[in-house]
């Protein structure tokens, strides 16, 4: 059985995908911004709990240390991720998105990844089956962006799926970079959490689905590749 940290795990996917992965066996620490939501979400799940902010370099070198001293990492899920949402669910208009507002996305989504991956990396290279899964999105696909057929077309934002995007090409790189870390990108789909004020089409469960595959890859199994629950994604 593995350890695994799954970072943003104190609600929706985080949350589904440790209960699943704790059912499965596995020793899991949910990673939690906010210190009392996630204990809280750990007592619940019978998980333990690490606090980390992917934002702040101190707060992630000090959850890699913790875990470290508590025997080490075998699965990194980069799950924590924003979307940018006006309080009734709306959009920001593209003519009024700004280099702020674009790296204020970009710092959880997808620096948060690196600044994750970077700590971490050094733990899981000492296990026997390294895995991580960064949590990406359909909306990274620019051929259903442009699509007029494809329900992606009709999403407005920018930020979000520019910074999917990128974790997709962090995670390509970072598996060519590490052949001996399994290195996947999963798309969840539309499902409903806060992220978009439950306005997805999916549950948890099933949204869960794919990154609880993943984090349970084989060490001869798939790295640098896109997954959905039906299986592989072209980039």
């Amino acid at each position: 059985m593995s350890t695994i940290l799954i970072t943003g795990a104190n609600k929706g996917i985080g949350f589904e995908t440790a209960r699943r992965l704790i059912a499965a066996g596995h020793t899991v620490y949910v990673g939690a911004r906010d210190a009392e939501r996630g204990r809280s979400a750990a007592e619940a799940l019978g998980a333990r709990f690490v606090q980390i902010d992917v934002t702040d370099d101190a707060s992630v070198e000090a959850a890699a240390k913790s875990i470290e001293a508590d025997g080490g990492l075998d699965v990194l899920v980069n799950n924590a991720g924003i979307e940018p949402r006006a309080d009734d669910g709306g959009f920001l208009a593209v003519g009024d998105v700004t280099a702020d507002s674009m790296h204020s996305v970009f710092e959880t989504n997808v620096f948060g990844q690196v600044r994750t991956l970077h700590a971490f990396l050094p733990l899981l290279q000492r296990s026997a089956a390294p895995v991580v899964v960064n949590v990406s999105s359909g909306l990274s696909l620019v051929r259903d962006l442009v699509d007029q057929q494809s329900p992606s077309h009709f999403y407005p934002g920018v930020e979000y799926p520019a910074s999917k995007a990128a974790v997709n090409m962090v995670t390509v790189q970072y598996a060519k970079a590490f052949p001996g870390v399994r290195i996947n990108a999963a798309d969840p789909g539309f499902t409903a959490t806060d992220l978009n004020h439950h306005a997805g089409t999916q549950t948890v469960e099933q949204g869960a689905e794919v990154i609880v595959r993943l984090a349970q890859v084989a060490p001869d199994g798939p790295s640098g590749e896109l997954f959905d629950a039906a299986g592989k994604l072209a980039w």
